[in-house]
């Protein structure tokens, strides 16, 4: 027998509602928003590691 898999939807920000991610069997990344406007989402909401490592390192 198979194992069922459960398809849980994960707690998103309000922005990205409707939001979809899958990978086909080609490996490919499938979404339905535009990359643009998800690095657009990402930089102003997300902070970057190496950057504040870098900034820590230079004092």
């Amino acid at each position: 027998m198979a194992k069922k898999i459960k398809k849980e939807i994960p707690q998103i920000n309000k922005e990205l509602e409707g939001f979809s991610i899958d990978i086909n069997e080609f490996g490919e990344i499938i979404t339905n928003y535009k990359i643009d406007k998800l690095n657009d989402f990402l930089n102003e909401n997300v902070e970057d590691r190496k950057l504040e490592e870098g900034k820590k390192n230079t004092k």
